[in-house]
């Protein structure tokens, strides 16, 4: 599975990636912890606070594509940079507010659009303009692999934190976690790094509006935004209200910050598997078996007892394909387009994908706020991985033509 990544140079840039993206996945994920600590120091209310993570949702996915093309255009490097500086101010910032807007302000900008700047789009985009071909699968995977070790890590500490030292120093813990990201940024992109992948891109000769007004005129294109749109939904549902669901059935935080360790750790295992099958298998079948997976999965939740050990075999079997669905949706736009604007295109992608994530946290909110619990939420959640399912099986695999004429 990993033979690809055994030259040096492939490893570092690698690594670094998933490095970066376990502190900066790690931090994100585990905003869910903080509702209730939030409500009960602040008394917003828990549809105030969801609005704030809603919007960090979103502007998680707003700047993605803003990010991409600027990395696209002027390096990888101080984009990074400014990102990890941007979500450490967040969380930093975040004891001192004592409202919705400034909750909105510090979580749902500043942190999440940090978080985003050093996410998957930059992230894997400067990894396959830095790898050779036969290495961005397995590499994709295990950059996804790392963001998933983040929450493992991440979660059932700052739960820990949370109940010794308290939500604040929770939160400054999570700004100088980010901060020691910084060294990672220069190892990702050293010029040694720079030149491990050969070759020029096919249709590099293209600019980025181009490629953006070719992309989003592609019937395929789309139809992974639509079924990237539902895995939004769904993981920040999952995410956000997972604590809130765990305490709806009596049971006490640390079976939510456990679980979500186990999605963590189930998508590493996930994901390393994702970034082999995007060599080996369709992409777009790949991700309909993901989709429909998660249908049973739920129908498989709502019929069983509401214990711990229910909760925890929930979590390993969601984990599996958590994020797992990021390998081969890149694989994906990089098949249909190339590698020269993949950190742009893909960021769109991821777009569509938080689009979906801010509606699944704010109407989680509504839900729990207006009918007492999430069983709405849970029956919407199975009707949208179903038709995400079935919306990527149409998926044109091929590169445009144009590629195909370049790279002849």
């Amino acid at each position: 599975m990993f033979h690809t990544l055994r030259r040096p140079d492939v490893l570092v840039v690698t690594l670094a990636a998933a490095g970066i993206l376990m502190v900066t996945m790690g931090i994100r994920q585990s905003f869910g912890l903080f509702v209730s600590p939030l409500n009960s120091a602040t008394g917003m209310g828990v549809a105030t606070v969801s609005l704030a993570l809603a919007i960090g949702q979103f502007s998680w996915g707003a700047i993605q594509p803003i990010a991409g093309a600027l990395a696209d255009r002027h390096g990888v490097g101080a984009v990074l940079k400014a990102g990890i500086v941007l979500l450490a101010a967040g969380c930093a910032l975040t004891p001192f507010v004592g409202d919705g807007f400034g909750l909105a302000v510090s979580l749902g900008l500043l942190a999440s659009m940090g978080s985003g700047i050093g996410s998957f789009s930059v992230l894997i985009g400067a990894a396959a303009q830095r790898l050779p071909a036969d290495a961005r699968g397995t590499a994709s995977g295990v950059i996804n692999a790392g963001g998933s070790f983040g929450q493992f890590v991440f979660a059932p500490l700052l739960q820990k934190l949370i109940q010794s030292v308290g939500w604040m120093g929770a939160m400054w813990a999570m700004a100088l976690a980010a901060l020691a990201a910084l060294p990672l940024v220069g190892r990702l992109t050293a010029p040694a790094a720079a030149t491990a992948a050969p070759a020029a891109v096919p249709g590099s000769d293209q600019r980025l509006g181009q490629a953006v007004r070719e992309a989003v005129k592609d019937p395929s294109y789309l139809l992974l935004h639509a079924g990237f749109f539902t895995c939004g939904f769904h993981i920040a549902f999952l995410v956000t209200h997972l604590p809130g669901e765990v305490d709806l059935c009596g049971l006490p935080p640390a079976v939510a910050s456990t679980s979500l360790a186990i999605i963590g750790l189930a998508n590493v295992v996930g994901s390393l598997f994702a970034g082999a099958w995007v060599g080996r298998y369709r992409s777009k079948h790949v991700l309909a078996l993901m989709y429909g997976s998660r249908v049973l999965l739920i129908a498989w939740y709502l019929l069983m007892p509401p214990t711990a050990w229910t909760f925890y075999l929930f979590a390993a079997g969601l984990g599996f394909t958590w994020l797992a669905t990021v390998p081969p949706t890149a694989a994906l736009v990089g098949k249909l387009f190339g590698t020269r604007y993949l950190a742009t295109l893909f960021g769109l992608t991821l777009l569509s994908h938080q689009i979906g994530g801010f509606l699944g946290a704010w109407l989680g909110g509504i839900a729990l706020s207006r009918f007492g619990d999430f069983s709405w939420m849970w029956y919407a959640d199975m009707a949208l991985a179903a038709a995400a399912a079935l919306v990527n099986l149409p998926i044109r695999e091929e590169p445009l033509p144009r590629l195909e004429a370049n790279a002849a």
